[in-house]
């Protein structure tokens, strides 16, 4: 068996046994190191990086005990050894039972038997510093899964392509088309990007082009003189012009007439609009944002929503996944419902029971998380038990207990892996932002970025932390918080494969 690239330290104080170590370890492919006491071997680690340390136990001044005790302390993921003789058998298991060694070789030693356990030793380190670097790996991916982020919560797949989206696109001045079911939090989401963009401390101005008849829009968008039509008897601010450096979100965008879709256009290529009734042009510094409830191109298909219009606004697309394909989502929204509304009315509960938590995910949720915060603060208000079951549940719903069983047993049967799908979006990557395709829906845009393998994603993060640290190792091996033997073990197997 081969060792792979590795350091061993030998620390004792008797010059004959180190020279009998360097001489049984020369054809190693391990790198030793000798040192003739404690002290020495200390300077040694702070200098250079070692795998194994193995030590006398009997030294004079520091003993390998206080020695090993501080390696233990100071260098964790090194593999300690000591060695002694029989008389000495009784305090070293007592070292190894505390955990400060790992094993022991016993004066005088079998040659072939030392090496083996050598080389045992250095594969223990290795593998358990593979073993450090993959679990601080998952965790640093797992860290940056956000289970609240700018006013919505959940913690879904789904949702984290939604929050790095909503990241990446904030800084710029690129237009953004929100598309998603009613409900599912279009204004959340441009609130959100506006409040983390530049324009933070400007404007932010939402028109709703659903509830505003046609006949005032125009006025609602651009403002008017008075006098410019019946009941104008002043002059008035429109949207425009009181988003001017700020945002202006135009929502249900695909309600719009489609004539003043055109003026519209004009004005976001232009940037110059003028009021209703008046001849004078007005220069305005605005970002849109824009949301539909429709298929961007079903709307087009019908001549609700103007195509160059569309690709004026669809710079970047952004999807907002429906409830009932985030999966645990509707468990985290509800519990944060459940006490918002359990304050507001001056009211106690413990929480939801199983099967209502199984509803919460089942259940089809049609109308998205408007329609569950109006479920939970119905059970707020009507339940009189500390505990929110699936019957308090099926009432706002519109269901029968018997409908809500059968909604339960038959949906939460599927795992719940399937739910937390997700969605397709046109922001995939996370270093920056990419360029897009504007000639594609973001209901079906590009699908999201594959999966790397784990060893990749480790490179990666090895060579990110290389480059930010010039390639100083044992920097980057701090960073990283591995030793710097294992850094130089991989980068030397990395250089191998590319020179075959």
């Amino acid at each position: 068996m081969e060792i792979d690239t590795a350091r061993i330290l030998f620390v004792d104080d008797e010059t004959n046994i180190l020279s009998a170590l360097e001489r049984l370890t020369m054809d190693l492919s391990a790198e030793c190191l000798f040192a003739n006491s404690a002290e020495e071997g200390l300077v040694l680690l702070e200098n250079t990086a070692v795998d194994v340390v193995v030590s006398d136990m009997r030294m004079p001044g520091m003993s390998g005990t206080e020695f090993l005790s501080v390696v233990a302390d100071k260098y964790p993921e090194t593999i300690r050894m000591v060695l002694t003789g029989f008389s000495e058998t009784e305090l070293v298991m007592s070292a190894i039972n505390e955990g400060r060694i790992w094993g022991y070789i016993l004066k005088p030693w079998d040659d072939n038997h030392l090496l083996l356990t050598l080389e045992q030793a250095v594969f223990t380190q290795q593998a358990l510093a593979e073993r450090a670097l993959l679990r601080r790996t998952v965790a640093h991916y797992q860290q940056q899964q956000k289970n609240h982020f700018m006013g919505f919560i959940g913690s879904s797949g789904a949702m984290q392509f939604v929050y790095n989206a909503t990241e990446l696109s904030a800084p710029s001045n690129a237009s953004v088309f929100i598309t998603g079911a009613s409900g599912t939090g279009k204004e959340v989401a441009a609130e959100a990007i506006h409040a983390l963009s530049q324009r933070k401390n400007k404007p932010f101005i939402a028109l709703n082009c659903a509830a505003i008849p046609s006949e005032l829009m125009e006025s609602e968008i651009f403002g008017h003189v008075r006098g410019a039509f019946s009941g104008a008897v002043s002059s008035r601010q429109g949207a425009a012009e009181l988003a001017h450096g700020g945002t202006l979100f135009l929502d249900e965008l695909s309600e719009m007439d489609i004539g003043l879709q055109a003026k519209l256009l004009r004005f976001i290529q232009s940037g110059t609009f003028q009021k209703v009734g008046s001849s004078e042009q007005m220069q305005v510094d605005i970002r849109f944002i824009s949301a539909t409830n429709r298929d961007p191109l079903a709307a087009i298909e019908e001549k609700k929503l103007r195509e160059d219009l569309y690709y004026r606004l669809n710079v970047i697309g952004i999807a907002l996944p429906p409830l009932s394909s985030r999966g645990n989502d509707a468990i985290e929204i509800a519990r944060y419902f459940l006490k918002e509304f359990s304050d507001a009315e001056n009211k106690v509960f413990a929480g939801f029971s199983s099967r209502a938590e199984k509803a919460l995910v089942s259940y089809n949720w049609p109308g998205n998380v408007r329609q569950l915060r109006n479920c939970i603060h119905n059970a707020v208000v009507m339940a009189t038990d500390p505990l929110l079951t699936e019957l308090h549940l099926a009432r706002p719903l519109g269901l029968s207990n018997e409908e809500m069983s059968a909604i339960i047993d038959s949906g939460y049967s599927k795992s719940a892996l399937a739910k937390q799908a997700l969605p397709v979006t046109n922001i995939v990557k996370l270093e920056a932002i990419p360029s897009y395709n504007t000639t594609a829906s973001p209901i079906v845009p590009s699908a999201p970025e594959a999966i790397l393998p784990l060893h990749l994603v480790e490179k990666a993060a090895i060579e990110k932390a290389l480059a930010q640290c010039n390639d100083n190792v044992v920097k980057a091996a701090s960073l990283l918080d591995v030793s710097p033997s294992t850094l130089y073990r991989k980068i030397q197997n990395w250089q191998q494969v590319d020179s075959q």
